[in-house]
């Protein structure tokens, strides 16, 4: 059974930094992209950032030059540096994994970590 798990959101103050994580675990025998998705309250979900297997990357142009996603391939693991934080960066931040393990391919969610951003 694969699971997703987020960690690191907290409450900030603008101009502040916070470090989420996110590990992937269980049967798996690879994962291609992983990235950060959010969703602000009454908004839609969208992508923050991604990296591939082989750490290419894509940031939302709200993002760059402050957020910087990494991986680290033996850990399953995925991170989201966020620093110069603004109130408009508030949301719910949620992992995703692209894929195969025993039995299973595919997305895989983790169940979210809010960030607030205080002004």
């Amino acid at each position: 059974q694969v699971q997703v798990v987020e960690s690191g959101g907290g409450l900030v103050q603008a101009g502040g930094s916070l470090r989420l994580s996110c590990a992937a675990s269980g049967s798996i025998f690879s994962i291609n992209a992983m990235g950060w998705y959010r969703q602000a309250p009454g908004k839609q979900r969208e992508l923050v950032a991604l990296i591939t297997s082989g750490g290419s990357t894509n940031y939302t142009d709200s993002v760059k030059g402050r957020f910087t996603i990494s991986r680290d391939n033996a850990k399953n693991t995925v991170y989201l540096q966020m620093n110069s934080l603004k109130p408009e960066d508030t949301a719910v931040y949620y992992c995703n994994a692209d894929l195969s393990g025993l039995g299973t391919r595919g997305d895989y969610w983790g169940q979210g970590t809010q960030v607030t951003v205080s002004s």
